[in-house]
């Protein structure tokens, strides 16, 4: 926001939270104030119930980059789902499309069996992908399984295998805001998700859980935050001690998720850091993104 003060901008959520309608507090996402101020784009474009991919982002982000650079703006793409970025600037592969039968059905034996019973079947089908998936990552397990099941080939082998959809060519400045004391950043991760509960999370989970169609093995549902209120909440939504653990568990899980883009954003070397922690975060990328303007001929970059 600091930069569209000095530069015409476009925001491109990179956020697979976001995208998703009536999940406002726990995603964070930017005011209707702040989005009237600057355009955003890729922010509540799919129902809870649905679900998005890094394909379908890739596909979008392309679309947008063109239409914003036509109105001679700059596409500002920002969020922290690394899988989507990564896909974006170095390709994704092609795999089978989502299948609803298939995925009901998968649902329904996790609810019967547990999500460690279908890693058990992966493992026996795919043991490259389940070794590195925890018994639980409900999500994942059941897009592996669902891959095996239409196309007879593990997931491991179609990462394995060629690009089928290598990244078109763009012009990028990688900026990483990262921190430089991880303590402060865990203090912030607290002092955030405080103000989200404040904010009204719980009823705004207590609202999804009212939908007959929403379920807790979701995507949307999935969601770092949501997850731990949506538990709580079906255990009763006990007080005291169970609703400090519950906080607990999503402060937990959030800083896990922090370090895991950490993890993502230190194998792209080139990138350039700033220090979130910093006072002058806006200052400090407003002066990067004006040199390298004027560094760049022909086709404008995107960030």
């Amino acid at each position: 926001m600091a930069l569209a003060t000095r530069i015409p901008v476009e925001i491109i959520s990179v956020d697979s939270a976001q995208v998703y309608r009536g999940m406002d507090i726990g995603t964070a996402k930017p005011t209707p104030a702040e989005r009237a101020q600057v355009p955003h784009h890729l922010i509540d474009i799919e129902d809870a119930a649905g679900s998005y991919s890094a394909g379908r982002f890739v596909q979008d982000a392309h679309r947008l980059i063109g239409e914003i650079t036509a109105r001679a703006r700059l596409p500002l793409l920002v969020g922290g789902t690394m899988l989507y970025a990564r896909a974006l600037t170095a390709g994704i592969h092609e795999l089978p499309l989502a299948d609803p039968a298939i995925r009901a059905r998968l649902e329904a034996e996790a609810r019967a069996l547990g999500w460690p019973a279908l890693h058990a079947r992966l493992a026996a089908a795919d043991p490259v992908t389940a070794a590195r998936l925890a018994p639980a990552d409900a999500q994942r397990i059941q897009r592996a399984l669902e891959v095996f099941e239409l196309s007879g080939r593990p997931l491991s082998q179609w990462h394995a295998g060629e690009q089928a959809h290598p990244a078109p060519p763009l012009r990028l400045l990688l900026l990483a805001l990262e921190p430089s004391r991880r303590a402060l950043l865990h203090e912030r991760i607290a002092q955030r998700f405080g103000e989200m509960i404040a904010a009204g999370l719980i009823d705004e989970v207590r609202a999804l859980r009212a939908r007959a169609e929403l379920h807790a093995q979701l995507p949307a549902m999935r969601c770092v935050g949501y997850r731990q209120v949506w538990d709580w909440l079906e255990a009763g939504a006990p007080g005291g001690e169970a609703r400090d653990q519950m906080i607990a568990r999503a402060v937990a899980a959030t800083r896990q998720l922090a370090k895991r883009q950490l993890t993502w954003l230190r194998s792209m070397p080139e990138r350039q850091v700033i220090d979130c922690l910093s006072p002058d975060v806006g200052r400090q990328v407003g002066d990067l993104v004006e040199a390298f303007l004027r560094g760049v001929s022909g086709a404008q970059p995107r960030l």
